[in-house]
């Protein structure tokens, strides 16, 4: 199983790869909702968990879950917010479009290690 990171920031998308590679992941990459969803549609057999930014420029991280759920190709892959957006009615509009977990960031390795064994049903660390 692989996951795919959908973030603008390269910084962002580099520690969630190496997290995922010592959970033993291999990690896709998406700097925007457009890529993102491009990666999902090719690979979509083959990933286990989206980590999506909510804020991103053109498409953001909601109208990206809203697409992702709706497409029946991809619909059961389990999605991840991963974003500075902590407010309280960020993460109800996540998690009412689909989403199952929600990490703000900043994050520790162990907290973001432990949310994505707990989104791949592993339970935590």
């Amino acid at each position: 199983m692989k996951l795919l990171t959908i973030d603008d920031s390269r910084t962002i998308r580099r520690v969630i790869s190496g997290i995922g590679a010592m959970l033993g992941y291999e990690v896709l990459e998406a700097e925007n909702g457009d890529v993102g969803l491009r990666v999902l549609a090719e690979q979509h057999d083959e990933i286990g968990l989206v980590l999506l930014d909510w804020n991103m420029p053109g498409m953001n991280g909601l109208e990206v879950l809203k697409k992702a759920k709706a497409d029946a190709r991809f619909a059961h892959i389990p999605v991840m917010m991963v974003t500075t957006e902590g407010e309280k009615d960020y993460i109800i509009k996540s998690i009412q479009a689909g989403a199952i977990h929600y990490q703000t960031k900043p994050f520790s390795q162990e907290e973001m290690a432990a949310r994505i064994m707990e989104a791949m049903g592993m339970g935590g660390v």
